[in-house]
């Protein structure tokens, strides 16, 4: 069992209609026919959405994909119309909303990899391939790939896992021509952000993008090359054979994993409210990749 903890109740906005509840984000449609995407403070781990938020979090997410958004313009455009927050909406949606054009979107979730890890690493141990491209003898936890791959998967419902599956089914399911865009497009941006973050010392070690489509042109949506969507490592720590010190959540799924929060992630049981120390912990994370990457401060 998994999923919420707490399902929140949506945010009632004149003029606007809500959508869908996700992980993070809250989806709204404008009485213009736009998307109103909101990014919570929400945060998962192990398919759960847990009970506390993290102080800050949607509106790194938020501005972090804005600035990502400005440095692959010139490979393809994207969903933003606007940052305005709606008439009538919340003070706390300020920075953290993103007004976007209505996409046809492309049922696939295009995973780009440059490092082995996460399901990756499990696949590979069992017979050296990862979603079904075979790779060298010799790789190890967080070993740079020979060259970054392209993983597809199939975006699940809230408490349940993406599923991998290969590019043939890929194609199958939309088509050939789009399917090798999709590859080329997701390895170009991954490419481009991953040569970014080096120059900063960060290692983007894999990523995931959605795309749409806006009269046949393909459009990058949703967020893009944040902590919650992309593995990012510092450079100066990394060693090949263990895995990572990351930027991102890890610091909650280590906690919930330790014998300290006192839960079995083999029951049916939600798992526990996380201490302040992790809470702030983890915002500290978040915040220092902003840093990091952008080279401004958080305020």
């Amino acid at each position: 069992m998994s999923g919420f903890v707490t399902k929140p109740e949506p945010v009632q906005v004149p003029g606007l209609v809500h959508l869908h509840t996700g992980k993070v984000r809250d989806l709204y449609r404008a009485e213009s026919g736009d998307l109103v995407m909101v990014a919570s403070d929400r945060t998962s781990a192990f398919d759960w959405v847990l009970p506390n938020e993290i102080p800050d979090k949607g509106r790194v997410l938020t501005q972090l994909s804005l600035w990502w958004f400005e440095r692959i313009a010139d490979i393809l455009p994207n969903h933003v119309i606007s940052t305005e927050v709606p008439t009538g909406a919340p003070a706390d949606w300020k920075g953290r909303t993103l007004v976007c054009r209505s996409l046809e979107m492309i049922p696939v979730e295009c995973v780009a990899r440059g490092y082995l890890a996460g399901s990756g690493l499990e696949e590979y141990r069992g017979d050296r391939t990862v979603c079904g491209i075979a790779l060298p003898e010799g790789l190890e936890n967080s070993s740079e790939l020979p060259a970054p791959i392209y993983t597809p998967a199939l975006k699940a419902e809230v408490g349940e896992h993406d599923e991998n599956v290969s590019y043939e089914e890929t194609a199958r399911r939309v088509g050939a021509e789009l399917a090798a865009t999709l590859r080329r497009t997701t390895l170009d941006v991954y490419a481009r952000a991953r040569d970014i973050a080096r120059e900063r010392g960060i290692i983007l070690a894999d990523t995931k993008f959605e795309f749409g489509l806006l009269d046949g042109e393909l459009v990058i949506a949703d967020e893009v090359l944040t902590p919650d969507s992309s593995r990012f490592w510092p450079a100066d720590e990394w060693q090949p054979g263990r895995s990572q010190p990351s930027f991102d959540k890890q610091i909650i799924r280590d906690w919930l994993a330790s014998p300290a929060s006192g839960w079995d992630r083999a029951s049916e049981l939600p798992p526990p409210a996380l201490p302040a120390e992790i809470i702030e912990r983890t915002r500290a994370r978040y915040i220092e990749v902003y840093e990091r990457l952008t080279g401004t401060d958080w305020v």
